[in-house]
C-alpha cells in the first residue's frame, strides 16, 4: 500500500507529535477537520520473520514492521503469530505496522500502545489477552485501515480504553470475543475516535456476560446512509459457534451512548 506524502511543514509537525508520544489523530476533536488524521510517513522500514518480544517500554521512533517468512501472511486465516508480543505492562510506541501484517501485536496483560498505525491490517490489528479482571489496555493515539474483519479483538478480561484513534475501511472496530473457550465479562471505553467509511460495527459486545461499551466523541465520516452501527449485541458462547445477534442501540446498560457522542460529516 502507498502512503500518502505530505509537505515539509506537516510533517515535521507530526515528528514533533510523535516525540511527545501524540499524533495527528488525537487532534481531531480540538476544532480541526473531521478528517484530520493523516497516516504518518515512515523512518524507514523492516521484515521481520518471527514474532518479536516486547517488555518495558519500546519506542520504535516511527519505523514501519511487516511481516516476513512465516509472518509474511496479510489474510484472514486463525492463529497466525503477531508481529510483536507485548509482555504484561509493557508499552509499545511510535510503530508503523505494514503489510503483511500476519496478526498484528498481541498484549498478553495489561499493556500501554502509543501512536500505533496499521497500514493494511492482516487477521487483527491487535489482540488483548490475559485473564485478570483488573487488567488494563490503552490504545492512545494513532489508526488502522483495510481491516476486511476486525481491527481489535478483546480476548482476555479487565477494560480496554481506545481514544484519539483513527479506523477507515474495517468490519468491526473492537470485538469482545463471541466464541473463546473461556469468557469474561469485557469493558469498552471509546473516546475521540474518527470512523472513515467503508465499515460495519464499531462495538460489539456480549451481553449474557455482562459486556458494555461507552462510546464519547465518535466521528464518522463518508456514511451519508449511517449504515455503520455504533453498538452491536450479541449473544455470546465458550463453544467455538458463531454468536447470535442480541439487537443493537444504545440502552443504557450494555452500549453506553447518546445521540449527541456521534457526530456524522
Amino acid at each position: 500500500m502507498t502512503v500518502a506524502t505530505r509537505p515539509p511543514a506537516r510533517r515535521a509537525a507530526t515528528g514533533a507529535l510523535a516525540a511527545l508520544g501524540l499524533s495527528v489523530g488525537m487532534l481531531m476533536t480540538s476544532g480541526a477537520s473531521a478528517q484530520a488524521a493523516t497516516w504518518p510517513t515512515p523512518n524507514g522500514s523492516e521484515g521481520v520473520s518471527s514474532t518479536i518480544a516486547v517488555s518495558g517500554t519500546k519506542d520504535y521512533g516511527m519505523k514501519r514492521l511487516y511481516g516476513t517468512g512465516d509472518l509474511g501472511s496479510d489474510g484472514q486465516d486463525e492463529d497466525q503469530g503477531p508481529i510483536l508480543e507485548l509482555a504484561p505492562g509493557a508499552v509499545l510506541k511510535n510503530v508503523i505496522i505494514g503489510a503483511p501484517a500476519a496478526d498484528g501485536v498481541h498484549c498478553k496483560g495489561s499493556c500501554t500502545l502509543q501512536n500505533v498505525w496499521w497500514e493494511d491490517v492482516g487477521e487483527d490489528a491487535a489482540t488483548f489477552r490475559g485473564s485478570s479482571s483488573s487488567n488494563v489496555y490503552t490504545v492512545s493515539g494513532g489508526g488502522a485501515k483495510e481491516a476486511s474483519d476486525k481491527v481489535f479483538q478483546f480476548n482476555g478480561a479487565g477494560t480496554l480504553n481506545v481514544s484519539g484513534f483513527a479506523v477507515k475501511n474495517f468490519g468491526t472496530f473492537v470485538r469482545s470475543c463471541g466464541n473463546c473457550s473461556t469468557q469474561y465479562k469485557r469493558t469498552i471505553n471509546l473516546s475521540n475516535i474518527e470512523v472513515s467509511w467503508k465499515g460495519g460495527r464499531i462495538a460489539g459486545i456480549n451481553t449474557n456476560y455482562g459486556d458494555s461499551a461507552t462510546l464519547r466523541g465518535i466521528t464518522i465520516v463518508g456514511d451519508s446512509n449511517k449504515k455503520i452501527v455504533p453498538c452491536q449485541k450479541y449473544i455470546g458462547n465458550d463453544d467455538g459457534d458463531e454468536p447470535d445477534s442480541n439487537g443493537s442501540g444504545a440502552d443504557g446498560t450494555y452500549c453506553k451512548y447518546s445521540a449527541s457522542d456521534i457526530a456524522y460529516k
